[in-house]
């Protein structure tokens, strides 16, 4: 009989705040329900979230001490490490795991790193650490090489280089890419409901951004690129994702939000580009209204999950050069990788995917063979559980 494994995770956000992070968990942990185990999310506080409640068999608890943007206003030199730790201590000795699985606990906070750790230590539970991502300082340093992680899982080769950068031993870093709930983003979804809510988008070429808006996901880069589009295609129509409900540690999306609204403007454009905030539900049904996806990012991005979501829906994805997006975007297979920040790239390519019918077809046909063959959440889930049980 099959050992049923408790296992306790920690991340600073969950729906309804939206995110890579965020998304990936409502796939990995209730697909680890389902496969008989045990699991439980202690995260921030939101709004009128209950402190406690259950998400598809996950139990979440929700604290202020895990609330990125409160402790951001707040500043972290005032709170106690053990205010932090009488927090966790709580939680562990609650859902008494076998595993204590962390994302991104290698930022952000020394005092929540040190307070895990010290409990994890002290209980002999293993520790798990998630690197969703990798950052250029003292703090990022300190905190993946000083805390004593049983393991260390990488979302991409790109992020394992990373870390082998500061000094970590490549043995103790597997790389799991995110998984995608297949049969939720198909080539099966019915787009009909997103024609009624936004009218502007019935027969037109529709081309989607659905990263969250932000220079950083390039998406100045689509709006000047959708200029070049529109002299060859006038009823081209971007969608972009202007997501509210996120962690901006940085305080940073407003201002890049009002920058692109003025580009748009600039660029007389106001009538090719839809801008709203899209709930998750809304989003497989805008994968289905559009022809081609791209995710133009100007910085190193981690992975970029929302290129699961574009190839399980049956859409190329155009991609640039950046950090582990060309480990699942294959130039001419499945979609295009361009250079970063060359709009003008970006524009042909679009351009000849939306001139060419059966090439679209074509990529985005491959590109759902991919996801079935290597990206559900059932293996990301056994991938997981595989390293669980080397420790647990």
């Amino acid at each position: 009989m099959k050992k049923r494994l408790s296992i306790s995770h920690l991340h600073w956000g969950f729906p309804p705040i939206i995110g890579g992070v965020e998304t990936h968990l409502t796939i990995l942990l209730p697909t680890l329900v389902k496969m008989g185990h045990k699991v439980n999310l202690l995260t921030g506080s939101f709004g009128e979230e209950k402190t406690e409640d259950v998400y598809k068999g996950v139990g979440i608890f929700r604290q202020p001490v895990m609330d990125l943007n409160w402790l951001s206003k707040r500043g972290l030199d005032g709170l106690l490490e053990e205010e932090v730790k009488s927090v966790f201590t709580k939680f562990i000795e609650n859902t008494k795991p076998d595993c204590i699985h962390v994302h991104n606990m290698h930022y952000f906070s020394e005092k929540h790193a040190f307070a895990i750790q010290d409990i994890a230590v002290k209980k002999s539970i293993p520790l798990i650490l998630t690197a969703h991502n990798v950052w250029d300082d003292d703090l990022f340093l300190e905190l993946t090489n000083k805390i004593k992680w049983s393991h260390i899982i990488a979302v991409s080769h790109f992020i394992k280089r990373e870390i082998i950068g500061t000094g970590y031993h490549h043995k103790n870093i597997t790389v799991i890419h995110h998984g995608i709930d297949q049969d939720v983003y198909s080539p099966r979804v019915n787009a009909r409901a997103v024609f009624k809510k936004y009218p502007i988008l019935r027969r037109k070429n529709v081309i989607f951004h659905p990263a969250r808006m932000g220079l950083a996901k390039g998406c100045d880069v689509s709006i000047k690129a959708l200029r070049l589009v529109k002299q060859r295609f006038p009823d081209v129509v971007l969608v972009l994702a202007g997501t509210k409900n996120i962690i901006d540690w940085t305080q940073t999306q407003q201002r890049d939000i009002a920058y692109m609204v003025s580009l748009v403007k600039s660029l007389g454009l106001r009538d090719n580009v839809l801008i709203d905030v899209f709930k998750l539900d809304d989003m497989p049904k805008l994968y289905a209204a559009s022809l081609v996806c791209m995710y133009p990012s100007t910085v190193s991005e981690p992975f970029g999950l929302t290129m699961l979501e574009a190839l399980a829906s049956g859409r190329p994805m155009i991609v640039t050069e950046a950090g582990g997006m060309p480990e699942i975007i294959k130039d001419g297979i499945n979609g295009f990788v361009v250079p970063v920040k060359d709009f003008e790239s970006l524009a042909s390519r679009i351009i000849q995917l939306l001139a060419d019918r059966e090439l679209r077809e074509r990529l985005g046909d491959t590109g759902r063979q991919i996801i079935e063959q290597q990206y559900t959440k059932q293996i990301i889930a056994r991938n997981t559980l595989r390293l669980y049980k080397k420790f647990c």
